[in-house]
């Protein structure tokens, strides 16, 4: 499929459709030659990082809006706009390769009209960025409710955040102590001319200077490393695994946490669940990949009794389900999917949840109380209100005003994490 199109299908897949960027984008990689996949993903990502600003210059070119089944072809407008606005791709390569994915979108009556915005984009292009980026939309990239929240929660860093958000996340990569220690496995890196640079707290993270195909890098296949985020990284640091004990990972697909507390320990009974069955196939694909063994179980965490019938657990990670607004920069689809009302009903979710597992954990136990969230909804207030109704839960390393640790998006370059500690008093 031609490339410009396979984008268009993705766009339309996200925005109108409302699946996943991380759903649409693999199925459509599958259509495309493997040498296109690099130049897909970016138009994908790029598109929807700036989706108001292309929007806006998109509707003050065309006089009537496409519809109905002409609305992939808005899509494909927008991804000439996005080459044009802010790719290298030289302008007549951009414009002739869009139009000829009319060809393969079967909309070749169609091929006129685009060829016309695009070139009229070309003509006008100062003046209608300008305008483009004259309401806050077009000049942030965020929908209002998350604008809104980001002013509120952090007055003086939300243009920050914004910046972060709209920013390309670089890519982290955590060292499996089970094979080589950060320094031996940074030495690999630095033979083979790949850059690199190392966290300051999360011992096993390195950050590449440049993101690379997995397969680049030494010992992939042999469960050396993982791709994860040094803030994801850093649960091992809070929830301080022991070898012997029994630890649930709540929560646990795609993986990476569940696998980081068995590198880190030794003959550990490592209990991984999650509800959703098709995203467990991840885990099974990430232990086999680094020869780790976890018990994997599917089943709903505010229903424990349904799955689990053993003894209590010495430690919980309670990574629990929330609106993502932390991982926007890997992620731009979250903010045209999430809407302002899930967050009420995902803090009902996530109390439920550390209710029914704080039951699951013995007397004198940890529970570590994670999201990939920004919003205090979520994390602050959530801790302060389970500490409120919990007599025998003890807040561990903050301050009960300021419960937890939030990790903004950007901060020594990080996705945006929260982490609180919690003891069982015996």
């Amino acid at each position: 499929m031609n490339v410009r199109a396979a984008a268009a299908n993705v766009l339309f897949q996200v925005v109108d459709k409302g699946h996943s960027l991380s759903h649409a984008l693999p199925a459509a990689q599958k259509t495309i030659r493997p040498r296109d996949h690099a130049l897909l993903q970016e138009i994908c990502y790029g598109a929807l990082r700036y989706l108001p600003r292309l929007e806006s210059i998109a509707n003050q070119l065309m006089d009537n809006p496409l519809k109905g089944k002409k609305r992939v072809f808005h899509h494909l407008i927008l991804v000439g706009i996005y080459q044009l606005s802010f790719m290298r791709i030289p302008s007549h390569a951009a414009v002739g390769e869009t139009v000829e994915a009319t060809k393969t979108l079967r909309g070749q009556n169609l091929s006129g009209l685009i060829n016309a915005v695009l070139r009229n984009y070309l003509r006008d292009q100062e003046a209608l960025d300008e305008a483009a980026v004259s309401h806050n939309a077009g000049k942030y990239g965020h929908p209002s409710w998350i604008l809104k929240m980001l002013q509120e929660s952090y007055p003086d860093q939300w243009e920050q955040l914004v910046e972060a958000n709209n920013s390309k996340a670089p890519m982290w990569l955590r060292v499996n102590r089970q094979h080589h220690t950060r320094d031996e496995y940074a030495e690999l890196l630095k033979n083979g001319n790949i850059e690199y640079s190392l966290h300051s707290q999360a011992a096993d993270a390195i950050k590449l200077a440049a993101p690379c195909d997995v397969t680049l890098l030494p010992g992939f296949d042999k469960g050396w490393i993982s791709v994860q985020d040094a803030a994801a990284q850093l649960s091992v640091d809070y929830l301080t695994p022991k070898d012997g004990e029994l630890i649930l990972d709540c929560c646990a697909a795609p993986g990476g946490k569940t696998a980081h507390i068995l590198e880190h320990t030794n003959d550990t009974e490592v209990v991984a669940i999650d509800a959703d069955p098709k995203r467990l196939d991840r885990v099974y694909d990430n232990l086999e990949r680094l020869q780790l063994r976890a018990d994997v179980i599917c089943g709903d965490a505010r229903y424990p009794q349904e799955w689990w019938s053993g003894e209590q657990f010495d430690r919980i990670l309670l990574d629990a389900p929330c609106s993502a607004t932390g991982v926007i920069r890997r992620h731009p689809d979250i903010k045209w999917l999430r809407r302002a009302s899930d967050i009420e009903a995902l803090t009902e979710l996530q109390s439920e949840i550390m209710d029914a597992m704080w039951g699951q954990l013995k007397a004198g136990g940890t529970m570590v109380y994670a999201t990939c969230s920004i919003t205090p909804q979520e994390n602050v207030l959530q801790v302060k209100a389970f500490l409120e109704r919990t007599a025998d839960a003890t807040l561990v390393g903050s301050d009960i005003e300021q419960p937890g640790r939030q990790i903004l998006p950007g901060e020594e370059d990080m996705d945006g994490f929260y982490y609180a500690v919690l003891v069982k008093q015996a």
